[in-house]
């Protein structure tokens, strides 16, 4: 079944629901995608900025242009029927007019219904807009969406715990971006129990985690009422790493990896 882009972003919001969390493995090119798509149980997909950027030879933290960023968005959901929500990072603008402007040439030229916003300014994690400089950048992006028709899923990123802040600013920053606009909010930094149930409890909204080896398990995220996990460049690092043990094998004159023999094709 075919579903229009306002269908995608109707239904990509739908399937954030507290206590059965919506899980995205996210990709970064159209093969990506499109594998990920046909895994059972798959619903909708999300991309990692950083896989982009690495996949481009280029750092993370918007190393790749807005031209390029809205291009490889494209090619990710055009190659999938799916849902697919963009890691924007910070928009690619210093300014609201900016975000505003590139998150609807996003929405309108690549067909993304969703995107993750970010709230520091330079390197990820820190340091970040002041807390009213970047709800603004929430709003600017809602108002960007608005003007293009869409109703995108805006997953907004709190990375203050990330980068050693405290508990009380972390969810201030959660509540006034959803009062800004957001959906979700991608809280970073929840790292055990006790912190996903405080968050959970106390932001007014959905709430987005990370996955990754050591935090929460994914069953008891759920149990605690997250909303959406994903896992960032960590699926990149797992396609390398499965990658590399395979080389290490066939270069020393190893067995065949089964995996070897996987079929695929766009």
């Amino acid at each position: 079944m075919s579903f229009t882009q306002l269908q995608k972003a109707e239904l990509l919001n739908s399937l954030h629901i507290p206590g059965e969390p919506l899980i995205v493995v996210n990709v970064w090119d159209a093969i990506t995608a499109k594998i990920v798509s046909e895994a059972p149980g798959v619903t909708a997909l999300a991309t990692a900025s950083h896989s982009i950027s690495n996949a481009h030879g280029l750092p993370d933290g918007e190393g790749i242009t807005v031209d390029e960023a809205i291009h490889a968005a494209s090619i990710i959901a055009g190659a999938v029927d799916l849902p697919v929500s963009a890691d924007f990072e910070k928009g690619y603008a210093p300014d609201t007019a900016g975000v505003a402007r590139n998150v609807r040439r996003l929405i309108e030229e690549s067909g993304i219904v969703g995107i993750n916003i970010e709230d520091s300014i330079g390197a990820p994690k820190a340091p970040q807009y002041d807390i009213e400089t970047a709800a603004g950048r929430v709003a600017a992006a809602r108002t960007g969406a608005e003007a293009s028709g869409i109703p995108i899923v805006i997953n907004a990123r709190v990375d203050t715990l990330a980068g050693g802040g405290d508990w009380e600013e972390a969810v201030a920053r959660a509540n006034a971006y959803l009062h800004a606009g957001a959906d979700v909010v991608f809280f970073l930094g929840l790292n055990d129990e006790d912190k996903v149930k405080r968050a959970v409890a106390e932001v007014n909204g959905r709430i987005s985690v990370i996955g990754h080896p050591g935090a929460v398990p994914l069953a008891r995220l759920a149990q605690l009422g997250v909303s959406r996990v994903s896992f960032g460049p960590g699926t990149l690092g797992l396609t390398l790493a499965a990658l590399q043990r395979a080389a290490t094998s066939l270069v020393a004159l190893g067995e065949y990896p089964k995996d070897l023999a996987f079929k695929f094709e766009l």
